[in-house]
């Protein structure tokens, strides 16, 4: 037996939540070399490193497999905000199953769907913990009514995302994490004596921010350092608990490699380097204003090299419909029931109708 003793040092997973506007973002920019997968767009006024935004959940798991073969010299991946990360998922699960929403599948399936899929996210995000990078998972607040059997029922904050039934995600997430901070406005509330002193009036003052570290009856958060109940929200405050990259990283890392075009290990670096691209013409959208439902798969088909043709081959050899028949003509619910849910699967078949294709010299 292997036996560790003393203190581990290790990267952290971080959960921050907080109402919106408090400034979230800002926070997890603080993080060493931080990376963010921005899913909603609200990064635009922070000068940070980012992905293009996912429009997709296999997407997002792209982005997680490509950092975990190669951080680029990143320390912290952001995903920034988990709780619509959540909407990607639950909108993939629904396609997936053909379902207009997680409440049709019935006895509370869509929802154990949900955690399932969300589980694997979770585990990703793991692998790259462990892989020598933090994570940190920004999400937003909300106020829900709180019942105990031996108390009255009370307001509180929570993370705001699924808690139905017994797959409750909020849960997972905390459960996940080494360190959940909640950012709010510290406020004092008291009662000040009207002008002809007949009543008392409530009276709001303060707003400095600050962020809770231990559990209160009325939010969640927790950590593993020691840190007092409530801090400045400042990151200076809890630099000390996140470790960097003890390696050496290159000032100016490159764009994150598509996960699927990689040579497989045994291929000499000098190989890799030289493998050929597909041309940008061959893998660009087409001109013109899409429909909102193809633009998860066009975005998929760029990062995975697969040209319309490929696609439409793909499609043909299954017989589903006839090759000459364009993509924007494939029906809605078989492009994100199909395409973009089970696009793993048609890349597959791209690959064996590649090889089959191919001519021999």
């Amino acid at each position: 037996m292997k036996i560790i003793s003393g203190k581990i040092k290790k990267f952290q997973k971080v959960v921050l939540y907080g109402p919106e506007g408090c400034g979230k973002s800002t926070f997890a920019s603080r993080f060493p070399r931080p990376l963010f997968i921005d899913t909603e767009g609200s990064t635009a006024h922070l000068d940070v490193d980012r992905l293009e935004r996912p429009s997709s959940w296999v997407m997002l798991m792209q982005y997680i497999d490509a950092l975990k073969n190669d951080n680029q010299g990143y320390q912290t991946l952001v995903i920034d905000t988990v709780d619509w990360a959540e909407h990607l998922c639950v909108e993939y699960i629904c396609h997936k199953y053909q379902h207009n929403g997680i409440e049709d599948f019935g006895y509370g399936k869509g929802y154990m769907y949900e955690k399932e899929e969300f589980g694997r996210l979770l585990n990703r995000l793991q692998d790259l913990v462990d892989t020598r990078m933090n994570v940190v998972l920004t999400a937003h607040a909300m106020v829900r009514k709180f019942e105990r059997p031996d108390q009255p029922p009370y307001d509180r904050y929570e993370l705001k995302l699924n808690k139905a039934g017994a797959q409750k995600i909020s849960d997972m997430v905390k459960e996940w994490a080494d360190m959940l901070l909640f950012a709010n406005y510290k406020e004092e509330v008291y009662k000040v004596d009207s002008k002809d002193g007949s009543s008392k009036k409530t009276k709001v003052v303060g707003g400095q921010r600050v962020m809770y570290t231990s559990h209160h009856p009325n939010w969640d958060a927790k950590n593993r350092h020691g840190l007092a109940e409530c801090l400045p929200f400042e990151f200076a405050q809890i630099a000390h608990c996140i470790p960097s990259m003890i390696q050496a990283v290159s000032a100016d890392p490159a764009p994150i490699p598509t996960p699927s075009v990689e040579p497989p290990p045994s291929v000499p670096k000098s190989m890799q380097e030289e493998t050929p691209q597909a041309s940008p013409a061959a893998t660009a959208a087409p001109k013109g204003d899409l429909p909102a439902y193809l633009k998860p798969l066009y975005d998929l088909m760029a990062r995975e090299q697969i040209t319309e043709e490929e696609i439409r081959k793909a499609v043909a050899s299954r017989g589903y419909f006839p090759e000459d028949m364009l993509i924007e003509a494939y029906p809605e619910d078989f492009v994100s029931g199909c395409l973009v849910a089970a696009f793993p699967t048609i890349v597959q078949v791209v690959k064996e109708l590649r090889e089959r294709d191919t001519v021999p010299f």
